[in-house]
């Protein structure tokens, strides 16, 4: 490239021939004296060795020669300015290229070297070839290097050393030099060519700035070396880094063209401020939606803050987009559960709130909450240090008055809890590899859908994805792997859960989780957990099995169907209510289980696949089905497959309403459930009264509420083998247990008659 050619520039001085009035003696600015009649100085036309040229005896300390015209300064551009000398007479001077550094207003440019490299005549009548170059970059090999606030030169040179020699000096040459520096790349734009220097002090914004201006779609080359940004730079143009940049926190590299986490590691250097300052560019920026980790691996040693590298937001609604790639937890301890404990108070008036919390400061948001009267995954939603007080994620079942309270704050590698509310995130194709040390994501305490899909959560410490608070609202979880730090462990021993959400309509689905104390624990409703595949089961004989899925809403208006259940329960419970017992509510209802695998290895016979627990009195189902699953067992049976656990109180049998189980098989369980269990009954004496016992069949320990038929399978005949054909009527709720009906015939009779009973009404 030869800027001189392409754009028409004039850069060769004129010829002394041509006349000294436009040869200064000073810097060569308008009004500077001229050779023109000049005592010391005259046009030789006919030199031996030079033809026409000038000659000038050194009379002042640094005798200056200096063309008047201007010569242009272009940014990326390098002119090299050569000059032939020879001694003549008298004392031998020093020699060098010199030239005067013109600004916008034709204002000197103060503090930039204005001479070239010196050189000491030693003989006469000997041709001394001097030169120099002059750009706006500081490159190896430029003598005076600008910066891009140069935009002219009065070019020319100096005679310095002792005074009364006289040299000839030939015509002065200028040669757009710019291919020389430019050969390696051709087709790019070097940041040094607009002034970057590169020496980590000096602010190279305004020259990065300016050569993505200039690049106009060539790519922007930065060479290597170390550049401060002290303010934000957006690129229009792709960039190559060979060296590397440092810039404020608050400050945003914005790579538009090539928006990719290997891009900002050749920027950074370092591949978890890459990781930061990418995400920032990527909430700061809308000409892309999405960061590709370019399938890298990211060595994590601290939890990353991520609203911390996004300080200017606390909120986001915008859909963005992170994917492929991999952290890998590093040994630290940074990532060492934080502990603090507390004396606090709780008031069911004020269900998501504690009061008067002690050491309130020390506590870290974020934090799962222990104590008495605590249900599962309640976490510190936000603290309010001067009014000491906390919000929680969800209401405490059992904890009115003041208690000791324990906090755990786990350490996650993203960690989005600075966010005030974060929505449409998502992230895709991306491996935590916890390697037991860390967590995986903390979300935001409030936003709208954010979704994880085909990623792998590896090994977590204690959790996959937490939700402390509501940022979980309409949570996808598709296609992912969550496998256990802890498979060789009793499941009873295990303390991990693979992920919580405290709001309303969560999806998961086709996920496959391995070996967690729990899978997941959903506090809120209308949520869909469908093609999932989560096993819990260990090595010990007749083991004991926890809670795969754990539903803590009760009137919940999920839809649980399609799932491999293997080795652990569903567990439906109202341990997140602040008033657990009953009143003047739907009770536990809207629950759909429908087309399931239920399957268990080596467990005890009283190992249960489906288990209600009230948390309170008066509490009853008011809506359930349960229709389309297998029930298996693998060595060794169980007793049944559904079990209502009364640690805290029983259900309101008198109540029940609304439940369906149908259509499911039973294998290796002694007995299966149906409701309305169709009961056949053989009656081998003669009886004016049949009980029958309905305690098997009908679910949960239920009363024998109702009966929508009774039909005769048999002749139904007297003593005297005479058929009668009287209808009898049924008794329900009948026995100690209230799950046996009677059917009551004018004289006794023996037969068999089939009988379908209800436990709802």
């Amino acid at each position: 490239m030869n800027k001189a050619i392409t754009e028409g520039l004039v850069l060769m001085p004129p010829a002394f021939a041509e006349g000294l009035d436009q040869w200064s003696r000073g810097d060569g600015t308008p009004g500077s004296d001229t050779y023109d009649s000049a005592p010391n100085a005259a046009f030789v036309p006919a030199d031996a060795d030079f033809g026409g040229c000038l000659e000038i005896q050194k009379a002042d300390t640094v005798q200056k020669l200096r063309y008047m015209g201007q010569t242009p300064i272009l940014p990326g551009c390098y002119l090299e300015v050569r000059a032939r000398v020879k001694a003549v007479s008298g004392n031998l001077p020093t020699v060098r290229i010199a030239a005067w550094a013109g600004t916008a207003g034709e204002q000197h440019l103060d503090g930039v070297p204005e001479t070239g490299p010196e050189v000491t005549l030693t003989s006469y009548g000997e041709i001394v070839e001097i030169r120099a170059i002059i750009g706006t970059g500081a490159r190896p090999g430029v003598d005076m290097p600008w910066g891009r606030d140069a935009i002219y030169a009065h070019i020319g040179l100096d005679l310095t050393g002792p005074n009364g020699g006289i040299v000839r000096i030939d015509d002065i040459a200028v040669e757009d030099v710019t291919g020389v520096f430019l050969r390696d790349m051709l087709g790019f734009v070097d940041v040094r060519d607009f002034g970057a220097l590169g020496d980590g002090v000096t602010d190279d914004s305004a020259a990065f700035e300016a050569a993505d201006a200039a690049a106009a779609g060539l790519v922007v080359k930065v060479p290597a070396g170390s550049y401060f940004l002290g303010d934000s730079v957006t690129f229009e143009n792709r960039v190559e880094f060979e060296g590397t940049v440092t810039m404020p926190d608050d400050k945003i590299l914005s790579l538009t063209k090539n928006f990719d986490l290997p891009a900002y590691i050749d920027a950074f250097g370092d591949e978890v401020l890459a990781f930061k300052k990418a995400f920032q560019a990527l909430l700061n920026n809308s000409d892309h939606e999405s960061l590709d980790m370019g399938g890298r691996r990211i060595s994590v040693f601290e939890p990353i803050d991520m609203q911390a590298a996004v300080a200017n937001r606390s909120q986001y609604a915008q859909r963005r987009h992170i994917r492929n790639g991999q952290f890998y937890v590093e040994p630290s301890s940074a990532w060492d559960t934080q502990v603090v404990t507390s004396v606090a108070s709780y008031s069911p008036n004020n269900p998501l709130e504690l009061t008067n919390v002690q050491n309130v400061a020390n506590i870290p948001v974020g934090a799962l909450i222990e104590g008495g009267g605590v249900g599962r995954e309640v976490y510190v939603r936000e603290k309010n240090v001067a009014q000491q007080r906390i919000t929680l994620s969800m209401p405490l079942y059992d904890a009115a008055g003041t208690q000791n309270f324990t906090f755990r704050r786990f350490k996650y590698v993203l960690d989005f809890s600075g966010f005030e509310k974060l929505s449409k995130f998502s992230m895709s194709d991306i491996e935590f590899l916890c390697r037991g040390r860390a967590s995986g994501i903390l979300l935001a305490p409030a936003g709208l859908i954010f979704h994880v899909k085909d990623c792998f959560f590896t090994s977590p410490a204690d959790r996959a994805i937490t939700s402390p608070g509501q940022g979980c609202q309409g949570m996808l979880i598709d296609r992912c792997q969550f496998l256990s730090n802890e498979t060789a462990m009793r499941a009873q021993d295990r303390v991990s859960i693979a992920l919580n959400a405290n709001a309303n309509d969560v999806k998961l689905r086709n996920n496959r989780i391995t070996q967690f104390r729990h899978f997941a624990v959903l506090g809120g409703t209308s949520s869909i957990i469908t093609g999932n595949h989560w096993f819990q089961g260990d090595d010990e004989p007749e083991g004991v099995r926890t809670a795969g899925l754990i539903l803590t809403s009760t009137h919940n208006r999920a839809t649980i169907a399609g799932n491999y259940i293997d080795n652990c329960s569903i567990e439906w419970s109202n341990e997140h209510d602040h008033e657990p017992e009953f009143s003047n509510e739907f009770s536990f209802s809207g629950l759909n289980i429908s087309d399931n695998v239920f399957q268990a290895i080596g467990v005890a016979p009283w190992f249960r696949f489906f288990v209600i627990k009230p948390h309170g009195t008066g509490h009853f189902i008011s809506g359930l089905n349960m229709s389309g699953n297998i029930f298996r067992a693998i060595q060794g049976a169980i007793d049944r497959v559904e079990h209502v656990d009364t640690t805290f109180a029983d259900l309101n049998y008198e109540r029940m309403r609304n439940i369906t189980i149908t259509g499911n098989m039973f294998n290796s369980v002694q007995q299966g459930i149906m409701n309305p269990a169709v009961i056949l009954h053989d009656q081998n004496t003669e009886a004016s009264t049949w009980v029958v016992d309905c305690a098997g069949p009908l679910p949960f320990g239920g009363y024998a509420q109702n009966v929508e038929a009774i039909v005769p399978r048999s002749k139904i005949k007297n003593a005297a083998n005479v058929g009668r054909y009287d209808i009898p009527y049924v008794a329900t709720e009948q026995g100690p247990g209230r799950d046996q009906v009677t059917l009551n015939f004018p004289e006794p009779v023996d037969g068999t008659y089939s009988v379908t009973v209800r436990i709802d009404n």
